[in-house]
């Protein structure tokens, strides 16, 4: 059914450029992302995702706070990291701001937590980077004790132990909806599902569907472990214009400054235009076009990875505060409806087929028993 599938936003607050080409100061675009927040909420979106960053190109790095004030001007749209980077921070924190946050919002926080693709917050925080696999196994084998919201007895390596302790403020109602957030690798899946929390795929190159097998994966994991089926969502990067040639035209240079300021720092080479084109085509993961052009590739995406949630960062390098609103009304307004009708035609074919494969089973075993002249 097509109301069973949710669609975000997700933004880590790039710092971006006015219109006269002058950059904008990290205040004003936190201020500009509560703007964006609260027009996600009033296009109906589902969910509005911050993530976590201490660089320059990068406004937000305290996440919750951000998302408090977006709280307080929103009503229903559902708040959350993207993500959490878990491994430089305490878990026992992390779970006291967000149930926080939730309290705040009416019950609408949820935190994805994560490893971050980025190792400023190791030395910021006083974190060994040669303890990056311990750190966050450790860290989020202690979050999933938090969140039961039961008396916690805990003992780790890297942390002080706990024992018998209640976390204040405690979730109002139910558990705080806690993702997992993974780049793609299957030990990251299988760390997820064993925790039995929802998965996160974080889809920044290459094909979406090379991401199907991970997702199988964690669904197998899941039943091995003895876990309830979770909800698997897509994260990956887009930009909607009205037309696809207007949408590659506009990202393009605020995409290649931030693609080749972070590919220097890992030896990349600079991104080309060839390179970006074809991320923004049908086998790629940047989802930039006109809305039909990105609806057909999210439904797809969607439907190849079993995904139940996608999220669309809208930020993209500089790109101006102006045009990703554009964007947002777009993705609102045109898009989401869009996949929500393509992926609902899809499902009835499914349902038919499997329909169809029913009876022939039924008259197959019906056959079988009728005796034999």
């Amino acid at each position: 059914m097509a109301e069973r599938y949710e669609f975000g936003l997700d933004t880590f607050g790039d710092v971006t450029v006015a219109a006269d080409g002058s950059t904008l100061t990290h205040a004003q675009v936190l201020r500009n992302v509560v703007d964006e927040a609260v027009l996600a909420d009033r296009l109906g979106l589902d969910f509005f995702g911050v993530g976590e960053h201490h660089r320059h190109e990068f406004a937000v790095s305290a996440p919750e706070v951000v998302l408090g004030t977006i709280a307080g001007r929103t009503e229903r749209i559902h708040l959350g990291s993207a993500v959490t980077v878990l491994s430089s921070d305490d878990p026992v924190r992390v779970f006291q701001r967000f149930a926080t946050l939730d309290g705040l919002s009416g019950g609408r926080a949820e935190v994805i937590l994560g490893r971050g693709s980025f190792i400023e917050s190791f030395p910021l925080f006083g974190f060994e980077l040669n303890q990056y696999q311990e750190l966050f196994e450790e860290k989020l084998n202690l979050f999933s004790e938090l969140i039961t919201q039961e008396p916690v007895t805990w003992t780790g390596e890297l942390r002080a132990p706990l024992t018998d302790q209640l976390v204040y403020p405690p979730v109002e109602h139910g558990h705080l909806k806690t993702w997992v957030g993974v780049g793609g690798s299957p030990e990251s899946v299988v760390r997820a599902a064993h925790y039995g929390l929802p998965l996160v795929l974080a889809i920044i190159g290459g094909s979406p569907a090379r991401f199907a097998p991970l997702a199988d994966l964690y669904r197998r994991a899941l039943d091995q472990f003895g876990h309830q089926p979770q909800p698997v969502a897509v994260h990956s990067p887009g930009f909607i214009a009205d037309t696809d040639q207007e949408a590659l035209d506009t990202l393009w240079p605020h995409y290649k400054v931030i693609i080749d300021r972070i590919g220097k720092e890992r030896g990349w080479g600079p991104v080309t235009r060839e390179h970006f084109e074809g991320e923004a085509g049908p086998n790629g993961a940047l989802y930039a076009g006109s809305p039909e052009t990105v609806a057909q590739k999210i439904a797809a995406a969607m439907r190849a990875i079993g995904a139940v949630r996608f999220d669309l960062k809208y930020s993209n390098g500089t790109l101006p505060h102006e045009a990703m609103m554009g964007s947002i009304e777009r993705y609102g307004t045109e898009v989401v409806p869009r996949v929500r009708e393509l992926l609902a035609a899809s499902d009835a074919a499914d349902a038919e087929l499997d329909a169809l494969a029913a009876a022939d089973r039924a008259d197959a075993a019906a056959a079988a028993e009728q005796p034999a002249e």
